[in-house]
């Protein structure tokens, strides 16, 4: 769940009221949960579902209106973080489709718990996520020879 705020969410206000959010809505539909997948894969999806519509809803919320600059990494010099806050911060500039791809795949779910999740083939999730892993490879390699 957290995976899923920090992607949508890029300031610390911002991620606590999706967070928030988001746990208010998994409350909300726990009587909507019918055991067909595990609860894990509910929850994602829950989680999914409503931050892309907080996303939507908020005009301020949109990717070309962010600027990372602004919303700095804490001070910790651990370069680890610093590659993991580039990551999330790639992966905020995805497409919505790729980007809840990407932090499924990130989550350890299998091909098969991804198309379900997300409603597309097993096959569809392979080829996409090869295209997410292609980008980000090029991504990563042209902002090594950027330093």
């Amino acid at each position: 769940m957290l995976k899923v705020v920090r992607s949508f969410a890029f300031s610390q206000s911002d991620r606590d009221d999706l967070y928030q959010e988001v746990a208010t809505q998994v409350w909300k539909s726990i009587p909507k949960f019918n055991s067909q997948s595990k609860a894990s894969t509910w929850v994602y999806r829950v989680a999914l579902f409503t931050a892309t519509a907080w996303a939507r809803k908020e005009d301020r919320h949109q990717l070309n209106s962010v600027s990372y600059d602004d919303h700095p990494v804490p001070d910790r010099p651990d370069e680890n973080e610093d590659r993991l806050s580039w990551l999330y911060e790639q992966i905020g500039r995805l497409s919505v489709g790729d980007r809840t791809l990407c932090l499924l795949m990130l989550e350890g779910c299998s091909h098969s718990e991804v198309a379900e999740t997300l409603g597309i083939s097993e096959a569809n999730v392979g080829v996409r996520a090869h295209r997410i892993k292609k980008k980000l490879t090029r991504l990563s390699k042209e902002t090594i020879h950027d330093i």
